[in-house]
């Protein structure tokens, strides 16, 4: 894991031998996973989620809830690990949720979610890493 102050920076060719293609695609080319298939959609253990590109701690098992968009949702992101930035591809004004180390794709977030935040983190399962316990 990187230095709170140091971001994570490879190259092209660096983050293509480390991630997988579908990885790749979602975290660097800022791809969608299919609605439903992700391995955290349903994941209700107690835990940490981290960023599948550099290790870093998103969000906690706690903000996660069922939202039934078929990707995982969360409540809130941990202080300081997520960026967002305006998305207007595909015909649609969205927020995207980037990760603020690496910055590394991984989903959107809107304003239909629950209390205390009223935000829906919609997060691709394979731009995390699930860490049991805490």
């Amino acid at each position: 894991m990187s230095e709170p102050d140091t971001k994570t920076e490879k190259s092209d060719a660096e983050w293509r031998e480390e991630l997988t293609d579908e990885e790749y695609e979602i975290l660097r080319e800022r791809g969608t996973e299919a609605r439903f298939s992700g391995e955290h959609v349903n994941r209700d253990d107690d835990g940490l989620y981290r960023c599948k590109g550099c290790g870093e701690v998103l969000f906690d098992s706690e903000t996660k809830y069922d939202s039934g968009c078929g990707w995982p949702s969360f409540y809130a992101a941990e202080n300081d690990a997520v960026e967002t930035r305006e998305d207007d591809r595909h015909g649609m004004s969205r927020i995207e949720v980037v990760c603020a180390n690496c910055e590394g794709h991984l989903g959107h977030v809107f304003d239909d979610g629950p209390e205390p935040t009223g935000k829906r983190f919609c997060i691709n399962s394979v731009a995390l890493e699930f860490e049991d316990g805490q």
